[in-house]
């Protein structure tokens, strides 16, 4: 183990560029505390990120959820912006695009647009670095395999269910065979730079920083790490790396970003702290349950049968995909889960059966529709009875609901509920102002932390 302090990896990135986050959904904020988060990309509002006082902030590009042409184009747009905001603020900036560390999403799309897009602005990227890992949920890299911890022990991640995804299902585990499965062999797994943890723990930032120095042409690396001293020893690394020329373009998950910043893994936020982030006129939350992953759905029982003061109301998916029956079954919805609200806190969520096709396109598709119809329920449900805080469960679920239901724009991350997977968003901007959001990924926490979460969010009434 090489110990690196976070104070240490501030300070030596205190000059450094900018760390632009385009995150796929909203879940990438769970490891960082007070960090600027938009859900829009307008020259202005990124303007905005790059004037506040923070090494590092998320745009929301929410592409996960998209096809692979609109998840181009939302790419294009938002490093077009982001280049002529730069250039507005002055302020130079790196881009990392965060992906899902059970390696779920539009890899290599996102990271060939951008290439594209920063090489037309003079900054052709030498590289490409992968480092998929999270730290708290259990997905570690080592000896460039990825692996995810579940309650039988480690898991190959390629054997895991996330592997099975109907749009971005995948089949290797080892890192170098994963790049040659999903760029169609064009990048061969014999051509990727594997940085070890012996690398990084042995080698030391200046031995990985040479390393990286030999990347041409866009080439990848993936990178190993089962802590946050490796990945600190990693930004250190890249700092050196980038400082003497190398143009590093990043893929990564969301405990890359912590370290990037230079923040230590923060405890869950108290009572005390979330006491005046929540909305005191309101005496009820909202919970809005999206993710048909299985470990959403037992925390979902979970929680039923542990809390007994609770409203639930089911969208019927089935409904939901019929035409003559979708506005009346949206609206019924509402009325109900707005009524429990005064009294109760109150459960919105789909039937927890999966509707798939056997088209990857269309399967997502249809997740995009039912998703849709759940936030508009909720801007309904919002617009009757202003909420004490919103619940997101699931990563599309999450983005839909802050930027479509609440109209969320500019917010703060103030940090998370349970340790490194549940963040808490404060808006600044909007109908939603003063309404605490929890961003809460669908493949993270025990069957208990839906019900922990909300034990927390009620503690600060």
């Amino acid at each position: 183990m090489r110990n690196v302090s976070p104070s240490e990896v501030a300070a030596r990135l205190r000059t450094a560029p900018r760390l632009a986050v385009l995150d796929d959904d909203p879940t990438g904020t769970q490891t960082v505390k007070d960090t600027p988060v938009l859900t829009t990309w307008t020259v202005e509002d990124l303007r905005w990120a790059l004037r506040q006082n923070s090494p590092v902030f998320f745009v929301l590009t929410n592409t996960r959820s998209l096809s692979p042409q609109d998840a181009a184009a939302r790419n294009r747009e938002v490093a077009r912006a982001l280049h002529e905001a730069s250039r507005a603020e002055g302020t130079p900036y790196v881009i990392a695009s965060r992906g899902d560390s059970t390696l779920r999403g539009h890899f290599p799309l996102e990271t060939d647009v951008l290439t594209e897009e920063l090489t037309a602005a003079g900054a052709a990227p030498d590289g490409v670095v992968l480092v998929p890992a999270y730290i708290e949920a259990g997905r570690l890299t080592v000896d460039s395999t990825h692996w995810m911890r579940t309650p039988q022990g480690l898991l190959p991640v390629g054997e895991s269910e996330f592997a099975r995804d109907a749009t971005f299902g995948y089949t290797s585990s080892a890192l170098p065979d994963w790049v040659e499965e999903k760029t169609k062999g064009r990048t061969p797994a014999d051509r990727v730079l594997r940085i070890t943890l012996t690398d990084l723990r042995t080698g030391g930032p200046a031995h990985v920083a040479a390393r990286l120095a030999t990347l041409r042409d866009g080439a990848t690396a993936v990178v190993d790490a089962v802590c946050d001293d490796d990945l600190r020893v990693l930004a250190l690394a890249l700092a050196e790396a980038e400082e003497n020329g190398t143009r590093l373009l990043y893929r990564v998950g969301p405990s890359f970003v912590r370290a990037r910043a230079g923040q230590a893994a923060h405890p869950p936020l108290t009572a005390a702290e979330l006491r005046p982030l929540r909305a005191p006129e309101a005496p009820h939350g909202l919970i809005v349950v999206g993710s048909h992953v299985s470990l959403t759905t037992r925390q979902l029982n979970h929680l039923r049968d542990s809390t007994g003061d609770l409203a639930e109301h089911e969208l019927d998916v089935a409904r939901l995909l019929d035409p003559a029956a979708r506005d009346r079954h949206i609206h019924e919805i509402a009325d109900k889960a707005s009524a429990t609200l005064a009294t109760a806190d109150t459960v919105i969520r789909t039937t927890r059966t999966v509707v798939t096709a056997t088209d990857p396109d269309e399967s997502l598709a249809i997740s995009r529709s039912v998703s849709a119809a759940l936030v508009e329920t909720v801007r309904l449900i919002t617009a009757a009875r202003r909420p004490a805080f919103v619940v997101a469960k699931g990563g599309i679920t999450s983005s839909d609901t802050a930027t479509h239901g609440l109209e969320i724009r500019r917010a703060w991350a103030r940090g998370t509920l349970l340790p490194g997977i549940v963040s808490l968003w404060q808006p600044v901007d909007g109908p939603a102002a003063g309404v605490p959001y929890i961003v809460f990924a669908g493949n993270v926490g025990g069957d208990e932390a839906l019900a922990d979460a909300l034990a927390l969010l009620r503690s600060a009434a």
